[in-house]
């Protein structure tokens, strides 16, 4: 898993609409950068709709919010239109950036080991510096928990 202090590892990665996002290209800005299970399921849904009902203040305080999942490209323009999201969501469909991030691990369900997403949600700085983490994220109150966070860190 990153940590705390440390550089984010760098990513290339196709938004919903197939352009290629790269960390480097938001040098200066400040990223939300969240990691979720899969598009169109109701934990997901609730992340994801409170995020983009949050943009506006994100926005405000320079940042840009990222979600990641293993899921296409097309699976994230269903997902937007059908929910009618403000965000922008990154496809990593082999899950090698997961894996560098280490979101990407062994999970147990009902007996069932298999490998997959560890929700996760991370403020990197301008400089690409991880300053906040938050690990096994219970979605219900947590955007605006990151807000906060991110509010206390611009003020430092």
């Amino acid at each position: 898993m990153v940590e705390l202090e440390q550089k984010a590892p760098q990513f290339c990665l196709p938004n919903q609409d197939d352009v290629e996002i790269c960390l480097r290209d938001l040098k200066g800005k400040w990223i939300v950068l969240y990691f979720y299970p899969r598009d169109s399921t109701p934990g997901c849904t609730t992340q994801a709709c409170a995020f983009t009902e949050a943009a506006p203040d994100f926005s405000d305080l320079n940042a840009v919010i990222l979600g990641v999942s293993a899921d296409s490209t097309k699976k994230h323009r269903n997902f937007i239109e059908k929910q009618n999201l403000g965000i922008t969501l990154l496809s990593d469909e082999d899950t090698s950036m997961m894996q560098e991030y280490g979101v990407w691990q062994l999970k147990k369900n009902y007996g069932k080991e298999y490998m997959g997403i560890v929700r996760t949600t991370l403020i990197i700085d301008p400089e690409g510096v991880v300053k906040a983490l938050w690990e096994k994220v219970r979605v219900k109150e947590h955007v605006q928990k990151v807000k906060e966070e991110l509010e206390r860190l611009k003020a430092l």
